[in-house]
């Protein structure tokens, strides 16, 4: 089995990051454009990593899957918590760790700062994602998620 690598993203990494992000987007059947998605990857690879930040995991130099994260306050859990806001592996190279590998650098991440979680919400019928999720050692609350659209 290959090495995964996981890494920051960079500018340089936009034009491989767009196909990524549009899947994502198309899997959620949401529509934003392309204007709107590239100019959120530009804000989360600026931004340090105590205010968010956006991996790329990698698969002999190509990028195949992307976690963004983003901090939030909780009173729940009284401090700042890192929300994974999206976390996506291209088709052809799911089932070799990848998404695995971006849940715990993301998590590192967040933990060097201090949170003292490390959130997310998936669709009710997403099983793939909930299976590693799970083998993350994540567990479900029972919340739903509700969303004004403003």
């Amino acid at each position: 089995m290959r090495a995964v690598s996981v890494r920051p993203a960079t500018h340089d990494d936009l034009d491989a990051l767009m196909p990524l992000l549009r899947g994502y987007c198309d899997f959620y059947e949401a529509s934003p454009s392309d204007v709107g998605l590239r100019e959120v990857a530009r804000t989360f690879i600026d931004l340090p990593d105590d205010e968010g930040y956006l991996l790329v995991a990698e698969d002999e130099g190509a990028v195949v899957g992307f976690a963004l994260c983003q901090w939030k306050w909780s009173s729940l859990n009284g401090g700042r918590i890192v929300v994974l806001e999206d976390l996506f592996v291209a088709g052809p190279a799911r089932g070799r760790g990848h998404a695995d590998a971006l849940i715990a650098a993301a998590a590192e991440i967040a933990r060097e700062h201090g949170a003292p979680v490390m959130s997310w919400v998936t669709g009710q019928g997403n099983r793939r994602a909930q299976a590693v999720y799970n083998r993350a050692g994540a567990t479900a609350e029972p919340f739903l998620e509700y969303e004004l659209e403003l």
